[in-house]
């Protein structure tokens, strides 16, 4: 996205002067032109104006601003405000871009322009994906099988009453066949902190993964090929956000897991319990401080993530753990063109033992190591550290309303960095499984280049060629940031 700042100067009728700065998502914000006109230390703001916003409610767009009108500030102050609001009203994910324009009408007085130019809100989508846990597993280790790919559709409307409502309708068939409805209500009250999400899901399966050995997945289909899983599970999620950084989100849901008795043979520990059926309800907080400039792909800022999940609430419920999480992520922008990322996962079960579909590890999203993609280290406790020092090698942005016959498609963003990446990490086993031995309670590390495409829409696009501590080397690909 291509941000625009400009400063009209205005005194009674006349026009005095201009400035104007556009830069990069991501780059600091410093003046490109400096013109003989004396610009006044502190300024009043008179009103803020928003325009563009054919659809999303004017209070959405201010909830994100710090600025406010009728306060007096520092004219730097200002600036750096300025900066930070367009970034917070951009990831709102409701626009292509964003300006805040400050137009000054007096001696010390100016008024707040809001530009938005809104994306397509309502999107189709078709499903065509892969269903295994990345490019690598399916291309590799499931030799590019077809019956492993999902196809169906999904109905998205990201902004159904103007209030950044989110409702998404997922109707999917193929490896798995799935139905999933999600509809989100950031801001329930007057004063925009509170917010409520429902979601449904049913999922099916007919091949399904029931044990690991050699540290990778095992799957299984049986001769009829019957259907070996099924899966209900709901929840509800309050949300609070008490400050533009803070948010806080307590869940309450439900999970059922129904699975045929053929699995069993298979594994005899794919529940724990001694039954086909397991089913229980589960608790949650989650506390998260986000400071990323762009979330989709991060150049600059923080994410902190902690989370304390209870599994089972109840006496009769099959599953009963805890289970605790933390993710700190961190942004440094050297320059225009270098910056560098870094983040570290922790994330630990309670207890010794856990059914095979609660399993946790590297190689189950989100938590990877380069090198390892073809691999799942399984285990109750995991330490992950990723880095990445990327070099932007590519950013332009090209018009494309001419060639494309809809709403919220005005531009095309197209950015490419050349990364340098370094990942470690180790998975305690508490079990200590014979045959994943290889590669549980061991220091693991892979390292190597990467190419990351960046478009609109949040998409991304990594190819990396990557090495591993253990002599192993492959290129991946994958459709997501890595962090």
């Amino acid at each position: 996205m291509r941000i625009r700042y400009l400063l009209l100067i205005f005194f009674s009728v006349s026009a005095m002067g201009l400035i104007q700065k556009s830069y990069a998502q991501g780059d600091t914000f410093e003046d490109s032109l400096r013109i003989a006109i004396d610009i006044p230390e502190r300024v009043t703001i008179n009103n803020i104006f928003v325009v563009g916003n054919q659809r999303t409610r004017k209070n959405i767009i201010l909830r994100e601003l710090d600025i406010s009108s009728g306060v007096t500030y520092d004219w730097e102050d200002l600036i750096s405000m300025i900066e930070a609001d367009q970034k917070k009203v951009f990831n709102l994910l409701l626009f292509n871009t964003v300006e805040i324009t400050p137009l000054i009408t007096g001696e010390e007085l100016i008024e707040i322009l809001v530009t938005v130019d809104e994306r397509r809100y309502f999107i189709p989508s078709p499903i065509f994906e892969l269903a295994d846990r990345n490019f690598a597993e399916w291309w590799t280790n499931q030799n590019r099988s077809l019956k492993r790919v999902n196809y169906g559709a999904r109905f998205y409307h990201n902004n159904v009453g103007g209030r950044n409502e989110k409702l998404r309708l997922t109707t999917q068939f193929g490896f798995t066949q799935a139905f999933d409805l999600l509809y989100s209500f950031p801001f329930i009250d007057r004063k925009q902190k509170h917010g409520l999400a429902f979601q449904f899901s049913y999922l099916t399966n007919k091949t399904i993964a029931v044990r690991s050995a050699n540290n990778r997945q095992v799957f299984y289909t049986n001769e009829n090929e019957d259907v070996l899983r099924r899966n209900f599970s709901s929840f509800i999620r309050y949300s609070y956000r008490g400050s533009f950084y803070n948010f806080h989100f307590v869940t309450l849901g439900y999970n059922n897991i129904r699975v045929n008795e053929d699995v069993f043979i298979q594994n005899e520990n794919y529940f724990l319990h001694g039954d086909n059926t397991l089913s229980n309800f589960v608790a949650s907080y989650n506390f998260r401080h986000d400071r990323r400039n762009y979330n989709a792909y991060p150049t600059q800022g923080a994410l902190l993530n902690l989370g304390l999940t209870k599994f089972g609430l109840f006496g009769f419920d099959d599953f009963k753990d805890w289970e605790f999480t933390a993710i700190a992520n961190r942004y440094w922008t050297f320059n225009d063109k270098f910056h560098l990322a870094s983040g570290l996962t922790v994330n630990s079960f309670f207890g010794k033992r856990q059914p095979f579909t609660s399993v946790r590890g590297i190689g189950y999203m989100p938590n990877f190591i380069r090198g390892y993609e073809f691999n799942v280290i399984e285990g109750q406790q995991l330490l992950v550290h990723k880095n990445s020092l990327r070099f932007k090698l590519l950013d332009l942005e090209y018009a494309i309303d001419d060639y494309v016959p809809f709403e919220g498609f005005s531009t095309l963003p197209i950015k490419l960095y050349l990364s340098g990446n370094f990942d470690h990490g180790y998975v305690n086993d508490r079990n200590r499984i014979p045959e994943n031995l290889r590669l549980t309670n061991k220091y693991l590390f892979g390292y190597g280049p990467g190419l990351d495409l960046v478009i609109f829409y949040d998409i991304v696009f990594r190819l990396e060629y990557s090495m591993n501590n253990v002599g192993e080397g492959n290129f991946f690909f994958n459709f997501k940031a890595p962090f």
